[in-house]
């Protein structure tokens, strides 16, 4: 049985090994420090548990931005790959979408790799639309 829950603040260093296999050149160090800030700036994430083994996660973040107004951003979900296609990520995404409706959300708005198109098929099925493009200038390396 999968469940699905806030992970707390004192236990946010858990999904630094999922967070490993999307962004495997971050050392954990700088994952580390990265959370802890990201923590200050009002980030939560959420976990999908099976027997208490963490198996996927999904950060959000609520936000306000004057042409949606208050919305919720689910950020980088990562399911472990032994537990892919198992519906665990619609599961993640059911939870963040009654979460910003109790938080009173208008909107849930995501960001994704422009490559990553399983996801963009993954999304679009979550009745997503793109909407606009993300676009990056580096000042340095991450």
């Amino acid at each position: 049985m999968i469940t699905i829950k806030l992970i707390k603040s004192t236990e946010i260093y858990s999904i630094i090994p999922l967070l490993q296999i999307l962004n495997s050149n971050i050392s954990e160090d700088t994952l580390k420090s990265r959370l802890d800030q990201m923590l200050k700036e009002g980030y939560q994430c959420i976990g999908a548990f099976e027997n208490n083994n963490l198996i996927g996660i999904c950060g959000l973040w609520i936000l306000t931005k004057y042409y949606v107004g208050k919305h919720i951003e689910p950020d980088n979900m990562i399911i472990h790959p032994n537990y892919q296609n198992k519906n665990i990520g619609s599961k993640l995404m059911h939870w963040i979408d009654e979460f910003a409706k109790e938080n009173s959300c208008a909107a849930s708005e995501l960001n994704c790799y422009i490559n990553n198109e399983k996801a963009h098929k993954f999304y679009k099925k979550e009745n997503y639309e793109v909407i606009a493009l993300h676009f990056q200038k580096k000042f340095k390396d991450v």
